[in-house]
């Protein structure tokens, strides 16, 4: 997997720190977030179509807006590593 580093937050402390990453081979995104709290958990799990629980193999991220730039940066890696 030849992940490439996109972004951290800008506002990091460097504990607590958002990233982005993109995978191009993979054609894939890759974020790292803060967990939500149980509300919030049950708020996602609730709004969606299939209106079930996040299997273990998977996650809820949030991501500060101020990083849009950085996930936007990832998703062209990916789309250009598509289109190659």
């Amino acid at each position: 997997m030849a992940v490439e580093f996109v972004g951290i937050d800008p506002d990091t402390d460097l504990d607590h720190c958002p990233t982005v990453w993109a995978d191009a081979e993979a054609q894939e995104i890759l974020l790292q977030g803060w967990k939500p709290n149980a509300k919030t958990q049950a708020e996602c799990e609730t709004s969606s179509p299939a209106k079930g629980r996040v299997p273990v193999s998977e996650a809820i991220v949030r991501i500060p807006a101020r990083m849009i730039p950085m996930i936007r940066e990832a998703c062209d890696a990916v789309e250009r590593a598509q289109l190659r």
